[in-house]
């Protein structure tokens, strides 16, 4: 067996892995929700759920495929034509996988990294002036909205 089979191999493996990862999450999702709908009795947090577990993993499953079409490309098929269609790939699903980390995050990346830095560092020094107030995830929580 030559080395481009391999990497053939390999690039079907995580195809199948990325189709597997799909079909799990969405068992999963739904799983999650009805647990959720069943407890609470609400259909918004149950939708809410199931957005943000299958969010997650179509997230995971959308870099998954980005290795198999990488793996293809760097190794069974290293033409400038397959490295174009590669690169016009990795753009549709960076796109896909940055919208949905917005949808699901609701707040862009490098906001979201801005946002909790300075959340964290205002909360930190609201305790160190206050060491009788015990921190409680409550109150982070509440922090973090302000």
């Amino acid at each position: 067996m030559t080395l481009v089979e391999v990497m053939e191999h390999a690039a079907v493996g995580f195809e199948l892995l990325g189709a597997a990862v799909l079909v799990t999450g969405v068992i999963w999702a739904v799983i999650l929700s009805v647990r959720v709908w069943r407890r609470t009795g609400s259909g918004r947090s149950a939708f809410q759920t199931v957005r943000e577990a299958f969010g997650g993993a179509l997230l995971l499953a959308v870099e998954i495929l980005v290795a198999a079409d990488l793996i293809r490309t760097v190794a069974v098929d290293p033409s400038l034509d397959s490295v174009a269609i590669l690169g016009l790939i990795v753009l549709i699903r960076t796109f896909l996988s940055f919208s949905l980390e917005i949808e699901l995050e609701g707040v862009a990346p490098w906001r979201r990294a801005m946002v909790g830095g300075t959340t964290h560092l205002a909360a930190a020094t609201a305790r160190a002036r206050d060491r009788t107030a015990p921190a409680t995830p409550a109150t982070d929580r509440a922090e973090r909205t302000d």
